[in-house]
């Protein structure tokens, strides 16, 4: 097995080949390293790579699968961390250059303490817009990350270090955050899986500045990897306050078919008796790039022909823009309007700017937009009594170029400010308001030969809805074949 091959292998298969020793997690780890030195300058997935490390991590599991006692079912597996999240050692910057990297950074993130847990190797710290404030990662900080499936465009962001990383074969898994579509968008627009699990799914500490809106979750390149994944970021915690309770089984042994391990979830992927709720604008969304729809419309096609009911309905639901408008740039400002002017003009100019635009919002706004967002749960929980998924596009929009904000407008759409990305992710941020699960992954490429993705909605902790329609998807796409070929 060359290089290249080993560098895409699933985490399923690399712990497969662990297992029977065809493999070890020490020839992985350099493998994968060697990539990142070959390959980071180009696509900046990376802000900080620990060789030292990794090594030493990938020695570990190595002695560990030789005695044939694993850790857990992710040792040896190469797993980066974004930087928006702490990780022993490593200083988290968080994109920008206010933070100060002379800190003792000696405690783990929740997330990060049950990946060494579980055995994983940790190679570094992924690429953040600052604070994750933007659908595209770009910093005053770690500078411009590249989508490798073209340099010229963006992987999205704000996990957009975290999934330029698994898409160009820098790694197996990462770990990413989403307080607005920040695990999603970069899935759609790498062609990757990520998926925001119900909020409280993934313990978080500290809470995020952008409170009840933002979740943790994993990225990875297979439905598969994505469930094995969470099934170790899903146990609890006691810092997080609001975390739920252990899930009741593994969505990963279901997939498999594992009875002994699967717990109360549904084994397999048989779609018989599902209900897909097809919806390409939700009712409201006044644009969507016209290849993005094309593919999701035959994407429904799929989910039909494997067995699921579908049929094209709408949600019934007022455009939530403002109520999370409301929300998200009322939490940065209240983050970061603080601090000294010296600092203040280190930021991003379009952070700075959504800081001064948020002064308009009131206290009185604030409740107003919090009780929208208790009735728009609401007829959201109304809606999945009839239908278990909702199947809508990843993204409006395709990968658009580096250094903006946000693509080209077309006709007809106006944003709320010079710096809105909300116009172009109007599938993604109603579901960090409602905190219910969502899955986006890739559901073919453009004519320009760019990543078009699809997403899926469950009910209320019922991840395991997203995984087994994904999953299924999956096996009859292809969708996987591909890999990008970076200059």
């Amino acid at each position: 097995m060359d290089a290249d091959d080993i560098a895409y292998l699933s985490a399923t298969d690399l712990v497969a080949s662990y297992r029977d020793r065809s493999l070890s997690p020490l020839e992985v780890t350099r493998t994968v390293l060697d990539r990142i030195d070959a390959l980071n300058p180009k696509v900046n997935a990376f802000i900080l790579v620990d060789h030292e490390a990794a090594l030493r991590d990938a020695r570990a599991s190595e002695a560990r699968w030789q005695r044939g006692e694993p850790a857990g079912p992710l040792d040896g597996v190469p797993t980066s961390v974004k930087d928006l999240l702490l990780a022993r050692g490593w200083p988290t910057l968080r994109g920008s250059r206010t933070t100060d990297p002379e800190q003792p950074w000696d405690v783990d993130a929740p997330s990060t303490a049950r990946l060494r847990e579980a055995g994983a190797v940790l190679l570094g710290k992924t690429t953040t817009p600052e604070f994750g404030w933007r659908g595209s990662t770009d910093s005053p900080l770690s500078g411009i990350t590249r989508n490798p499936w073209h340099l010229g465009k963006t992987p999205g962001g704000s996990s957009g270090g975290a999934v330029a990383a698994i898409t160009a074969g820098l790694g197996t898994l990462a770990t990413g955050t989403d307080g607005g579509g920040s695990i999603r968008i970069p899935a759609a627009f790498t062609g990757t899986v990520g998926i925001k699990a119900h909020f409280g799914r993934v313990p978080a500490w500290p809470l995020s500045p952008m409170g009840t809106v933002a979740h943790v979750g994993p990225q990875a390149r297979t439905v598969e990897d994505a469930a094995l994944m969470l099934d170790v970021l899903a146990r609890p915690d006691a810092r997080d306050w609001m975390a739920l309770p252990p899930p009741p089984g593994s969505w990963a042994a279901a997939l498999a078919g594992d009875a002994s391990r699967a717990g109360c979830f549904p084994l397999g992927t048989d779609l018989r008796g599902l209900r897909i709720a097809y919806s390409p604008r939700m009712g409201y969304v006044q644009w969507v790039d016209p290849e993005i729809e094309a593919a999701v419309a035959k994407a429904a096609e799929v989910f039909a022909s494997l067995g699921a009911t579908v049929e094209r309905v709408d949600p019934g639901i007022p455009d939530p823009a403002w109520i999370f408008a409301t929300h998200w740039f009322s939490s940065a400002r209240n983050l970061l309007h603080r601090l000294p002017e010296a600092q203040l003009a280190q930021l991003d100019p379009g952070l700075r700017g959504s800081i001064e635009f948020a002064a308009r919002y009131t206290i009185d706004d604030f409740l107003d937009a919090q009780k929208a967002r208790g009735e728009l749960a609401v007829a959201m929980q109304r809606f999945h009594g009839d239908w278990d998924l909702m199947l809508t596009p990843g993204t409006a929009a395709q990968p658009f170029d580096v250094g903006r904000v946000m693509p080209d407008l077309p006709p007809g759409v106006t944003p709320l400010n010079e710096n809105d990305w909300t116009w172009w992710t109007p599938f993604s941020f109603p579901f960090n308001l409602t905190q219910q699960p969502a899955l986006v992954m890739g559901c073919g490429f453009s004519t320009a030969g760019l990543p078009l993705s699809l997403q899926l909605v469950a009910p209320n902790h019922r991840e395991d809805l997203c995984f087994r329609a994904a999953r299924a998807y999956e096996q009859v796409s292809q969708r996987g074949a591909m890999r990008p070929q970076i200059a």
